[in-house]
């Protein structure tokens, strides 16, 4: 089944190939496999929006991911990202907007996987499991 990216910024954005190699071998660590995933990029407003639409919460996020599952071993989902808070991110904790993109590709499919981040606990783990996806792709591209 398709990852997609839709509305995907051009410049300094991961391969996409590469990026759908991560996700797949991502998966695979948790015993899932890719049905449809989409990736969805949009502004801080569209965002906001449906965070107040959706989850009832008032405030600018980078991400939302929706499981569209209807098997627990084949992942359906969207994730909506925005790509006004990459930018923000990423001079605000200092990385480069490439790994800060790859750090929220990685956060979206590991919440699809069951990953959480409301506990501290929960946020090493997320954080950790972000680092090896963003590891996974530049050893895959130095290959």
């Amino acid at each position: 089944m398709p990852i997609t990216f839709t509305s995907a910024p051009s410049k300094k954005f991961p391969s996409k190939n590469l990026t759908k190699s991560c996700v797949k071998k991502t998966l695979e660590k948790f015993g899932k496999i890719s049905g449809e995933i989409n990736y969805i990029f949009v502004s801080d407003e569209e965002l906001l929006e449906m965070n107040k639409k959706y989850l009832n919460h008032d405030y600018y996020t980078d991400i939302i991911t929706f499981d569209n599952s209807e098997n627990a071993d084949l992942l359906d989902g969207d994730i909506f990202i925005s790509t006004d808070r990459i930018e923000e991110n990423s001079k605000i904790y200092g990385n480069g907007i490439l790994e800060e993109y790859l750090r929220i590709l990685g956060h979206g499919v590991l919440h699809l996987c069951g990953l959480k981040d409301k506990s501290p606990k929960d946020i090493t783990k997320m954080r950790e499991a972000e680092d090896q996806f963003i590891a996974l792709y530049f050893e895959l591209k130095n290959l």
